[in-house]
């Protein structure tokens, strides 16, 4: 199969809240090194090798991380680089991707991912975008859905329906129905049944087919892209981005097509390695722990009679020593100390807001 007109998308604007200490604005999450030498953004990078040529990698990000992530991988050309204004959700995100590749090839298909995402087997991964690559081919929007392993309350469901057919060696469904995260009760449902699979967040369409999906259901996002889309050769561009983007309403991709869309595939997959790191909790599903259950991200602390504790020393004149604990997460970043019952790590959300509140902005 040709994959010539096939663009990787990697959307890299978040700044991770949740993986505060470490994540912040100077650092946010997607360059934060958590597993071997490479950042989550170079791994999300590396693992398209042997698909996607460097020059058919495209990152949209905000104008302050443009010259982070190029120094990061500067083999991606700079104006492979597309710049959002200000945040307006991944709907948004898709649009503005979709008028720049509409501009460069007019029958590109798109693979909209992440750089925050913990992936093991690349080899899969790559196998699922060549699948979905041809499955999109038949005007269908594809998915990639991760066959649960426990009842997750963290992530979105899709629901699969009858069959698509096999493309690559693996089983494509029709998407019956998308839902929101569950409660823990409804999650392990789900699970039972087998019709359930996590929403990975990771898209591929033909960039006709998710455009004509934006103008029916959100067309007036569609008639602003098309304003950007006329500007985009031009010299007016970037003014007309910076004009036309605050007007835009925020919204998802998932809310403002995917839930009413037509056509909508999903590839289940149970041997990805996936993790969306949404929390420090959440690495205990992809790095592995000693006989102890502990990870240590970083630092060499003394560790006492404890269990199930995820230690991350990143200020090297300090030690960690930890004497009968369990199931916490201790993390230092030097200037700020976290420590919390590992499965109230969702909440660290909210001592950022509250540092917000505070104007303690030197720790944000």
């Amino acid at each position: 199969m040709n994959y010539e007109n096939f663009y990787a998308v990697i959307m890299a604007g978040g700044s991770g809240t949740r993986l505060w200490p470490l994540s912040r604005k100077s650092q946010p999450k997607q360059s934060l090194t958590l597993t071997g030498s490479r950042s989550l953004f170079q791994s999300a990078v590396d693992r398209l090798q042997g698909l996607f040529p460097l020059e058919r990698v495209l990152v949209v990000t905000i104008a302050d991380q443009v010259e982070m992530l190029s120094r990061e991988y500067p083999e991606i050309p700079r104006e492979n680089f597309i710049i959002e204004p200000m945040p307006r959700g991944t709907a948004s995100v898709v649009g503005l991707a979709a008028v720049a590749l509409n501009a460069r090839h007019s029958d590109a298909t798109m693979a909209i991912l992440t750089a925050d995402h913990l992936m093991k087997n690349a080899d899969r991964l790559r196998q699922l975008l060549r699948s979905a690559f041809a499955v999109a081919q038949q005007d269908y929007l594809v998915t990639l859905g991760i066959t649960p392993t426990y009842p997750a309350t963290g992530y979105g469901y899709i629901q699969r329906g009858g069959s698509v057919g096999k493309f690559e060696g693996l089983d494509v469904f029709e998407v019956k129905k998308f839902k929101e995260k569950p409660q823990e009760a409804q999650a392990k449902l789900m699970i039972e049944d087998g019709a359930h699979v996590w929403n990975s967040g990771m898209f591929i369409w033909r960039v006709e087919t998710v455009l004509d999906e934006i103008e029916r259901q959100m067309p007036d996002l569609h008639l602003k892209l098309s304003t950007i889309a006329d500007h985009w050769r031009q010299p007016t561009r970037v003014a007309t981005l910076e004009t036309v983007w605050p007007t835009i309403q925020p919204q998802t991709i998932d809310y403002g097509i995917m839930e009413n869309a037509k056509n909508v595939a999903v590839i289940p997959t149970i041997d990805l390695g996936w993790n969306d790191v949404g929390s420090w909790e959440s690495l205990f599903d992809s790095i592995e722990a000693d006989d102890s259950g502990n990870i240590i991200l970083r630092g060499d602390p003394i560790l006492l009679d404890t269990q199930s504790t995820l230690i991350c020393g990143d200020f090297s004149k300090r030690l960690i020593v930890t004497i009968g604990i369990k199931d916490l997460v201790i993390i230092d970043s030097g200037d700020a100390l976290l420590v919390c019952d590992r499965k109230q790590s969702q909440r660290v959300r909210e001592i950022v807001d509250h540092l917000k509140e505070q104007g303690r902005v030197d720790y944000l």
